[in-house]
C-alpha cells in the first residue's frame, strides 16, 4: 500500500565542492544552484511526493539546519525532521530513521534518497521507484539503483550484476558486488563490459530489513538505535537519538551493510541523473549559449568568451571578457575564478584558504 511507503531525505551534508555558494551555514542541498526558484532539497520533495504521502516522508539533517529545513519544506512537521548531533555518515542516520518508522508502523517500506541530486525524468524515476519496492516487499531484499553510466568515471563507485544483456533498464537483478571508485582504466572496462552500473546511492527497503540486516553486520549500531523502540516518537526521542550518536560508530551504509549482504538486487535505471558533485557536473545541465557558456543570473554579459560556467546573483551586474574554460560564481561576499581543469584541487585550494582567512568559515 502506498502509505506504507516512507521516504527519508538525506540533508545533513556540507556540499564543499560547490563553494563559494554553498557553505557549512547554508550547503548546496537548500541552495537553487539551477536558477529555477527552487533548491535542490525541495526538488527533491516535490519527487517522492509521487512515492509517498507528504505525512510519510521524512529528512534527516545536521541540528544546525534544521530551521532551514522547515522554512523551506514547510508541510512537514517538526517530528518529520530528524535531526543528528554529530555527522556519522550514513548508517547511523539509516539506522536511526529505519527505527523510528518500524515503532511507528512495522510494514513500512522505505525509500532513501540524497537531497542533491538532480533527476530530469521524474515520471521515469517513480517507475524505477515502483520496481525497487516491489522487490523489496516480494523477498526482504536490500534493493539499490543503479544508473547507467554514459562515460567511465572515476568519481563513482560501482554496482556489477550479471547477465547484462538479458536485464533491460527499469528490470530488476541481483548484484554480483560493490566495486569501489575506480581508475580510468578499470572504469573503462567496467563501462565497456555492460554489466557495470553507478551506485546511486538511493536505496530501497523495508524496515525490518534494514534493522535485521545492521542486526547482522553492525550488532553494536542496531542495538543503540533498536535497542528500544519504544523511546521513539516520545518526548525521550532527541535525547535517545543524541546518545545513539555520541557513542555510534562513524561509517557509511555501503560498508555497514551492503557491500557484506547477500540478498542485494540492483534496478537497472536509466533516468536522468546527477549527483551535482561538482560545478562540472551542474554545467552539464544548463542551457548553454552559442558559445557553449552556462549562465545563471540576468545580468551576466560574456564577450570573447567561450565554455564558461557562471553563476552569479540576479542582481548583480558583470562583464567577462576573454576567458575560456572558466568556473565564475559569486555569493554573498565570496567570488571564486576557477580554471575547469582544476576543479579537483578545490578542496585543497579551500583549506589552504581557512587557514589564512578562517573567519570565512564560520
Amino acid at each position: 500500500m502506498k502509505n506504507n511507503n516512507y521516504c527519508i531525505i538525506m540533508a545533513g551534508g556540507v556540499g564543499s565542492r560547490f563553494w563559494p555558494m554553498s557553505t557549512p551555514q547554508k550547503p548546496k542541498q537548500f541552495l537553487d544552484v539551477l536558477g529555477i526558484g527552487k533548491s535542490l532539497i525541495q526538488m527533491t520533495y516535490d519527487r517522492l511526493l509521487l512515492t509517498a504521502p507528504k505525512e510519510n516522508i521524512y529528512i534527516l539533517t545536521n541540528t544546525n539546519y534544521a530551521s532551514i529545513v522547515k522554512e523551506q519544506l514547510p508541510d512537514l512537521t517538526f517530528d518529520q525532521i530528524l535531526t543528528e548531533p554529530k555527522r556519522k555518515n550514513t548508517a547511523p542516520c539509516i539506522a536511526y530513521a529505519a527505527a523510528k518508522i518500524m515503532a511507528k508502523n512495522a510494514d513500512a517500506t522505505l525509500i532513501i534518497s540524497p537531497s542533491d541530486h538532480l533527476i530530469v525524468r521524474e515520471n521515469r524515476f517513480t517507475e524505477i521507484i515502483s520496481a525497487a519496492i516491489n522487490r523489496a516487499n516480494e523477498e526482504d531484499r536490500l534493493v539499490t539503483l543503479g544508473i547507467q553510466p554514459t562515460r567511465p568515471d572515476t568519481g563513482y563507485g560501482y554496482i556489477e550484476f550479471s547477465k547484462a544483456n538479458e536485464i533491460k533498464a527499469g528490470e530488476v537483478t541481483n548484484v554480483i558486488q560493490f566495486r569501489e571508485k575506480p581508475d580510468l582504466e578499470t572504469a573503462i572496462e567496467f563501462v565497456e563490459s555492460g554489466n557495470f552500473y553507478w551506485n546511486s546511492g538511493i536505496f530501497v527497503w523495508k524496515a525490518k530489513t534494514i534493522l535485521d540486516a545492521l542486526l547482522n553486520f553492525q550488532p553494536a549500531l542496531h542495538n543503540l538505535f533498536a535497542g528500544n523502540l519504544s523511546a521513539y516518537n516520545t518526548e525521550n526521542e532527541q535525547e535517545y537519538v543524541n546518545n545513539c550518536f555520541e557513542l555510534c560508530e562513524d561509517i557509511s551504509i555501503d560498508f555497514a551493510v551492503m557491500e557484506n549482504a547477500k540478498n542485494t538486487d540492483v534496478v537497472l535505471a536509466d533516468f536522468d541523473w546527477s549527483d551535482l558533485g561538482t560545478w562540472g557536473s551542474l554545467n552539464s545541465h544548463l542551457t548553454k549559449d552559442e558559445n557553449n557558456n552556462s549562465i545563471v543570473g540576468k545580468n551576466a554579459y560574456l564577450f570573447n568568451s567561450t565554455n564558461c560556467l557562471v553563476n552569479i546573483p540576479q542582481d548583480k551586474l558583470v562583464l567577462l571578457d576573454g576567458l575560456n574554460d572558466y568556473i565564475i560564481v559569486e555569493s554573498e561576499n565570496m567570488l571564486m575564478i576557477l580554471k575547469s581543469e582544476n576543479e579537483q584541487e578545490l578542496k585543497k585550494y579551500l583549506k589552504h584558504i581557512e587557514n589564512k582567512s578562517p573567519e570565512f568559515f564560520q
